[in-house]
């Protein structure tokens, strides 16, 4: 019913930046919380940020300020800029959404397939 496609994975020098995307579509009546995840090997999924449809962020404590959440209610879209990548940032991360579908009437979690970010010199 929901598809979440990610891009902006990349590998960067410590130090570096990289702009992560998510864009939602499908049988959508209305997107509540969106979020960013990451799993790095041997560690459980984690949160990074989340943000409401009226804007409220909540990040991890790790991030102290390097990363910003985003969205944009009208094109579906959440980003997360990230700064100062630092080794310890590197894993796979994923898009999540709340989302309210049409078909039945209910309102589900749906995630993206992941992206891979790699901060190594």
């Amino acid at each position: 019913q929901v598809q979440l496609v990610e891009s902006g994975g990349d590998l960067v020098q410590p130090g570096g930046s990289l702009r992560l995307s998510c864009a939602a579509s499908g049988s959508i009546i209305r997107i509540y919380d969106m979020g960013w995840y990451r799993q790095a090997p041997g560690k459980q999924r984690e949160l990074v940020a989340s943000i409401t449809r009226s804007g409220v962020t909540n990040y991890a404590d790790s991030i102290e300020g390097r990363f910003t959440i985003s969205r944009d209610n009208a094109k579906n879209t959440v980003s997360l800029q990230m700064n100062s990548l630092q080794p310890e940032d590197t894993a796979i991360y994923y898009c999540n959404a709340r989302v309210y579908v049409s078909t039945p009437p209910v309102i589900n979690n749906y995630w993206g397939q992941g992206t891979q970010v790699t901060v190594s010199s």
